[in-house]
């Protein structure tokens, strides 16, 4: 007889037929979708280029081939080949500072703590907002999600409550873009605002996100710690190999822990840094962690041969969600080959600059949310709508600040749940959450930001959120 939870699995495709899903649609609607393109402009005061927003003509048509199908996957493993090396990298060397044991003896000296133990979900939700809200902090915070699920789970609660304290926490700073250079700064320069202006507001923002956040994370994992069946991911391997943990019982760190931590710490202090001072990226941080496995390694009593065997299982175990960056490229990338992003973006253009402009807000803020699907990336969707977007803004009598507004929520609120969201995914490989799992948590969450995001828009409009 088929088992409760295999009739609850039969229903849920596999994360990899959900996104082949994605792509084979985009593929088919290149034949049906009329191509066309923006011309590109070079704007020497953002030293960028930007979309002419007067620019869109229709072309010839280009629909993806079969054989172009086939090969979309593959080449968009390439385009995001940076990235999938980087989940096995960071894979390899957490496997190596866990094999030390200064983790598991950390997380005992921590659970212990008294203030982490009644506050842990708002004092993680913080330190990351503040990151996310300061300096656009996102992928760089890959490496804590392994951190975050192993306090959860010496405190009784289950591996996604650990992810949310992180993720959430730096998508809630990163989505109200306090300081945020990667979205907010770069949408006011390219709307010809002052860097920054409108703080405010976006501070009201802030708080208001933070504690609707907490609290969902809270409501969920009080219910999980009282009833572990009500866990979502209770028969994933996130779940499936932690051992249940008595924190009275764990080791605390020794001198030795602490120098690996020590090398952990500095090595992510000097990864952040060359990030926001020296233009570092995905390599230059890969290779810092390259670095941090090995150190951590040597000073944990672990020999070569141990250090590399160990690499290569902790890279191994990240292969299933590692590869799912590169299914999901496969959508933009067919939507490029085609020629039909321009035109989707066209068509919601059009629409929104015929509505009256208490309604043209929220218009623009659900464009925005369509398009972050096939444009994750907050500079490159900057680049490519924002000039749209300051013009639909100038036309509808709405703020160009406003519009900011809108490519801010719309850029961020659905990276938390998108599957072409390279850092979301990133997150679940080295978390070990099936995607699947992760939507059934965070859809309740994403409605309640989209309203919120729609009345702080409404507000935003009312009161002509400038300064213009």
């Amino acid at each position: 007889m088929e088992t409760l939870n295999e009739k609850k699995g039969s229903k849920v495709p596999h994360s990899y037929v959900i996104i082949a899903a994605f792509v084979l649609v985009m593929a088919i609607l290149t034949y049906i979708i009329p191509a066309g393109n923006y011309e590109m402009i070079y704007n020497e005061e953002i030293d960028r280029a930007i979309v002419d927003p007067n620019s869109f003509t229709y072309t010839e048509r280009t629909p993806v081939s079969p054989l172009m199908l086939l090969t979309s996957v593959t080449l968009g493993m390439q385009g995001v080949a940076d990235v999938i090396f980087f989940v096995f990298i960071i894979g390899g060397s957490m496997e190596i500072i866990n094999a030390t044991g200064a983790i598991n003896r950390g997380v005992g000296s921590l659970a212990n703590s008294r203030l982490i133990n009644r506050l842990f979900i708002p004092i993680f939700a913080l330190i990351f907002a503040i990151g996310g809200a300061t300096f656009g902090a996102s992928d760089e915070l890959v490496v804590f999600a392994p951190i975050g699920i192993a306090v959860a789970h010496a405190l009784g609660y289950d591996a996604i409550t650990g992810l949310a304290a992180v993720t959430l926490g730096a998508a809630v700073g990163f989505n109200a873009g306090v300081l945020n250079p990667f979205s907010t700064g770069i949408a006011q320069d390219i709307a010809e605002l002052p860097v920054y202006s409108g703080i405010g507001y976006r501070m009201i923002i802030f708080a208001v996100l933070f504690v609707i956040t907490v609290a969902y994370i809270l409501r969920y994992a009080k219910k999980v710690k009282a009833n572990p069946e009500l866990s979502i991911v209770k028969d994933c391997a996130c779940e499936l190999e932690r051992e249940d943990i008595d924190i009275a019982k764990m080791e605390r760190m020794n001198g030795r822990d602490k120098l690996v931590i020590l090398v952990f710490v500095l090595g992510i202090a000097l990864m952040v840094y060359g990030v926001f001072v020296w233009g570092w990226y995905i390599d230059e941080m890969a290779g810092i962690f390259v670095a941090i496995g090995i150190l951590a390694g040597l000073i944990g009593k672990l020999n070569l041969d141990k250090i590399a065997v160990t690499f290569v299982d902790g890279a191994a175990s990240l292969t299933f969600g590692a590869l799912v960056t590169g299914f999901a490229r496969a959508i933009t990338l067919i939507m490029e080959e085609g020629q039909i992003m321009d035109t989707v973006i066209y068509a919601l253009s059009q629409i929104v600059t015929a509505l009256p402009s208490a309604i043209a807000v929220l218009g623009m803020y659900l464009v925005q949310i369509i398009v972050n699907f096939f444009i994750p990336s907050s500079t490159g969707q900057a680049a490519t709508i924002m000039p749209i977007m300051t013009a639909l803004a100038d036309v509808s009598d709405i703020t160009r600040q406003t519009a900011v507004l809108c490519f801010q929520f719309g850029d961020g609120f659905s990276n938390s749940i998108i599957p072409t969201s390279s850092v979301l995914m990133s997150y679940l490989a080295v978390s070990k959450i099936p995607y699947e799992k992760w939507v059934k948590f965070i859809w309740p969450l994403m409605l309640i930001w989209i309203l919120v995001g729609a009345v702080f828009l409404i507000i935003a409009n009312a009161i002509e959120y400038g300064p213009f």
